[in-house]
């Protein structure tokens, strides 16, 4: 019997993505079929049904599980899900469907057919009352916002197979893992207490600390990087992966930690995707969330601790990952050392405190990073990586006609 948490619903893996003669036979099939344009989000949430990511889900939400999920983090069969994930297309394209329909699934931005549909049912939704429930904003620069707003008039529902996953495998190689993998990976180390710290940044001393403390009082830590869209400014995956792998080579005890990336699109939803963070990473086999300050944020949307708190806000059954809460983290001068609000006595003078806002910031304005914000070795990864967008700026610039200071 595995020691690791069940996959969310209490069953299986429920991956969607089809293989061999049956891939072959689908892809021949949705040739010839009506076409349904994704989002880069809808793309990465269909890849992630198809790996069994969002087990077990079977396709695209109905109107009925978008209402419970958006009001009250459960789908029409009483099944927790704090995010809607839905499919949307334009009204001339919806008139065409009806239940029963067979579509082909297709990235707007590849143009390759990523899944089939069976379609279900297709319903208009409010969407400011989505963006109010899941953001709590409907401000137009929220990033989630946005994405809510763009979706087309149509949502469109129905069980989906999923015949691509993209580009995933090809760029990240083996850093790219399904949930079958890494529960595999966990097996195999004998690790029953995983603690998965996500990531969309690389990682500084108060993350560092972050994944120490989970090590602490678990097996293993499992770093997971989010592999699809970001918001403008925040920095590429690969330079990410390449920060945090040099991390973990020199700073962490070997066989403690994996570094692994899965293919969903950033939503900056706070709490909520505090929530579907530890949801999927259930299904990932980690038995802990790492939750620190300001989870899934973005600029000041959501109170420092609102993520933590609505892990007591839903059913205790609702999920078998658990959050592991974790105060404030800084350098202090006076301890010399990494510390918390629960370990540290001193004052507010005596403290760095670290964000990767104020990390980004401080390189790519070419200032000085002391290495109690960051390792060496890291910055030095990251100097690079901002000094040849400095140089992408200077050509652009000369070949506008102005001259480069």
């Amino acid at each position: 019997m595995s020691k690791l948490v069940r996959p969310h619903g209490g069953g299986d893996l429920k991956p969607l993505l089809l293989e061999g003669d049956a891939l072959s036979a689908e892809l021949a099939r949705a040739a010839d079929l009506p076409q349904i344009k994704m989002s880069s989000r809808e793309t990465g949430d269909l890849i992630m049904m198809g790996i069994g990511g969002f087990t077990p889900l079977d396709g695209f939400m109905n109107k009925a599980d978008w209402q419970g999920v958006c009001d009250e983090m459960k789908m029409e069969n009483g099944l927790f899900w704090p995010i809607p994930i839905t499919l949307s297309t334009d009204a001339e394209t919806a008139d065409t469907l009806s239940e029963g329909t067979n579509v082909a699934l297709v990235s707007e931005e590849t143009g390759e057919i990523m899944g089939t549909m069976v379609v279900e049912s297709t319903y208009t939704i409010d969407r400011e009352h989505e963006c109010e429930m899941v953001y709590k904003t409907t401000a137009d620069d929220h990033p989630g916002v946005q994405m809510v707003m763009a979706q087309e008039a149509v949502n469109v529902a129905g069980t989906v197979k999923v015949l691509s996953i993209g580009d995933f495998k090809e760029v990240y190689g083996d850093q790219f893992m399904t949930p079958a993998e890494t529960r595999a990976y966990f097996e195999e180390k004998g690790w029953s207490t995983i603690a998965c710290f996500q990531t969309r940044n690389p990682m500084h001393r108060s993350h560092e600390y972050l994944a120490k403390i989970a090590l602490e009082i678990g097996d293993g830590v499992l770093i997971h990087s989010l592999l699809g869209k970001l918001k403008p400014g925040d920095i590429p995956a690969e330079v990410r992966s390449n920060a945090i792998g040099t991390l973990i080579d020199n700073y962490f005890v070997k066989d403690t930690v994996v570094q692994a990336g899965y293919p969903l699109d950033m939503r900056y939803a706070g709490p909520r995707e505090a929530l579907i963070h530890a949801l999927f990473r259930q299904n990932y086999g980690c038995s802990h969330q790492i939750v620190g300050r300001d989870h899934a944020g973005v600029s000041d949307y959501y109170g420092p601790f609102d993520a933590h708190d609505i892990f007591d806000e839903i059913p205790k059954d609702a999920l078998e990952t658990k959050p592991l809460k974790i105060d404030w983290t800084f350098w202090c001068d006076k301890c010399d050392g990494m510390a918390s609000m629960k370990t540290c006595a001193h004052d507010a003078k005596d403290r760095m405190l670290l964000s990767g806002t104020k990390l980004r910031h401080a390189l790519s304005e070419g200032e000085e990073v002391s290495e109690k914000f960051s390792r060496p070795e890291v910055l030095k990864i990251l100097r690079a990586y901002y000094a040849d967008i400095k140089e992408e700026d200077k050509v652009e610039i000369k070949l506008s006609g102005h001259s480069a200071k």
